[in-house]
């Protein structure tokens, strides 16, 4: 087993499509591709992750998860804050277990994630 991996981040391959489920879905109609890149026994994946303008609710439950921004600009808004943060191309940022909150994409935001749990 080779211990060192490349992250591509800009995949050849078609990805998984999927979009938010009704219940989580706030306003618009992202869709999402996600290229698993590695994952280890169940608890963590890594990978890169796209979506489309729209907002809906984020939900981290008992993962971790930290985000680098290759492009496009997100606005995400911790639930029971008046305090949104925007995230950029070059920005990084971290997701606790238990975080929910809104996520709203402005521009296609394509990242690389890591999520542990």
């Amino acid at each position: 087993m080779m211990l060192l991996q490349t992250i591509e981040t800009r995949p050849t391959s078609a990805g998984e499509a999927s979009a938010p489920t009704a219940d989580r879905l706030i306003e618009g109609n992202p869709l999402y591709r996600t290229w698993l890149q590695a994952e280890a026994k169940g608890n963590m994946e890594v990978g890169v992750w796209e979506a489309t303008p729209g907002s809906y609710k984020s939900i981290k439950g008992e993962a971790f998860e930290f985000c680098h921004i290759l492009e496009g600009v997100v606005e995400i808004t911790p639930d029971g804050s008046d305090t949104t943060v925007t995230y950029r191309a070059g920005d990084n940022f971290l997701l606790y277990p238990g975080f929910v909150g809104t996520w709203k994409t402005i521009e296609t935001v394509r990242k690389i994630f890591v999520i542990a749990r």
